[in-house]
């Protein structure tokens, strides 16, 4: 996967707009787990193809077999591809992508209740796709008439996510597909990473459309978190009022404590995003890993356990991800009607209880010194104040190895008991049998 900072251009020379200083807030760097939705058209076939057991990003020329199914309506437009051929089928020849819009029944959907299931799982923060690539808006917007609202759902559905999400007491933000819009281009399908960056429109009139969207969002819902996906139209990066500088100036006045991703093609981010991506090291700047809890973020129905995260592969996840300086924002994809699938709800569940007695290690803690070791027991390292934090991520070995750092350290479990060395070795500690069927153990030392 590319690393969205480092994609910059073009370059405008003395012409450069200044763009805002504004950091990444303590609030976002506390909350560790965020839960991104992604939810559209695409769950209405809810259909991707798989490649086996992992993920399998597009590599140049493969996009015929994307295995995202938020991709459906670029994959369905390659002829002869898996996505192509089952279309024609469950739908019939005729049926456009676009068609799927008025087949979107959302009746099962109760905001609360979604939402409740998320900050249920640990969430902090909410960040619904407002607007994914194939263009439909899932708010009312003035913008056009492609939208949830007048088809479809006929429903405002960000507007209930925000109220739901505020009522829960959890920070909220949107997503939005900055510089790709099926539905306003008229270029060809997707099919190389080249393609990725060459079919999208980057007049000014598409630049000013997406800004409008964009300040329509931040008029109504106030975001804290401003998620912006695979850049921003050229045509909007310069110093006019609809371009990215301006328009993030408008955010920060608006949203003080607010904070931005980096995936807007211009030379200033806020936090690091990282897809799908095992990162082997701290990070110093702030970053967040995002997936879904399957291999794809919408809903794919052709996947199974073998495609999809238990809860304690997500537990492990988030530690790992943690320990490494980032948060974690991990996706669920509801199934069109708005109910979220079992095999992801499982998994949630069982996070959410983690954390209920874990939850100090992670929510608020910072790196160690080093995330963890190269040798013995695979284990993780956060820290609060003074007090380190060991992730045993493997608590069936019966033992955790201590680094020399905390070997005099005072020792205690998540339930606050003592933990005892193991006789001889001052720094093993012996791991109770009844903690030893858990994902990860949590002893702290301070």
């Amino acid at each position: 996967m590319m690393n969205f900072e480092k994609r910059t251009g073009p370059d405008l020379g003395a012409s450069a707009p200044a763009y805002p200083t504004q950091g990444v807030p303590d609030w976002y760097r506390d909350a560790k787990l965020g839960f991104f939705v992604h939810w559209g058209l695409y769950s209405v076939p809810a259909w991707a193809v798989q490649h086996g057991e992992g993920v399998n990003i597009p590599t140049e020329d493969a996009y015929a077999w994307h295995q995202y199914a938020e991709w459906y309506g670029n994959t369905v437009r390659i002829a002869g591809s898996p996505t192509w051929e089952r279309h024609q089928q469950l739908f019939g020849p005729g049926t456009s992508y676009e068609d799927l819009a008025d087949r979107w029944d959302a009746s099962a959907f109760d905001a609360d209740a979604f939402v409740g299931e998320l900050v249920g799982a640990g969430a902090k923060y909410i960040v619904p796709t407002t607007k994914h690539h194939e263009g439909f808006c899932l708010w009312d917007t003035a913008t056009t008439g492609f939208n949830a609202v007048a088809r479809g759902p006929r429903r405002d559905l960000i507007s209930e996510f925000h109220d739901a999400t505020r009522r829960a007491g959890a920070k909220f933000g949107v997503y939005y597909s900055g510089a790709l819009d099926w539905h306003v281009s008229d270029f060809p399908a997707i099919e190389s990473d080249t393609d990725l960056f060459r079919f999208r429109r980057n007049d000014e009139h598409f630049a000013r459309y997406s800004a409008a969207q964009l300040d329509e969002l931040v008029s109504r819902f106030s975001p804290d978190v401003l998620w912006n996906d695979i850049d921003w139209p050229d045509g909007g990066k310069g110093s006019d009022e609809y371009a990215v500088a301006a328009m993030l100036e408008r955010y920060f006045d608006a949203v003080p404590d607010g904070v931005v991703n980096d995936r807007w093609g211009v030379p200033y981010h806020g936090f690091l995003t990282r897809e799908y991506t095992d990162i082997p090291e701290i990070i110093p700047e702030p970053w967040e890993s995002t997936r879904g809890l399957g291999y794809s973020f919408g809903f794919n129905q052709a996947e199974d356990e073998r495609h999809s995260l238990s809860g304690a592969a997500l537990i492990r996840l988030l530690v790992d991800v943690v320990a490494k300086n980032g948060n974690l924002l991990i996706n669920v994809g509801p199934a069109a009607d708005g109910s979220i699938p079992e095999l992801q709800r499982r998994a949630m569940r069982e996070l959410g209880a983690w954390l209920e007695t874990n939850g100090h290690a992670i929510y608020g803690t910072r790196p160690w010194i080093r995330m963890g070791e190269r040798t013995g027991a695979p284990r993780r390292y956060t820290t609060t104040g003074s007090t380190v934090h060991v992730h045993a991520l493997d608590p069936r070995l019966g033992e955790l190895e201590l680094p020399h750092e905390l070997a005099a350290s005072e020792l205690r479990w998540s339930d606050g008991s003592a933990a005892e060395r193991s006789a001889g070795d001052s720094t093993v500690v012996v791991i109770p049998a009844g903690l030893r069927d858990e994902a990860v153990v949590v002893l702290s030392a301070g």
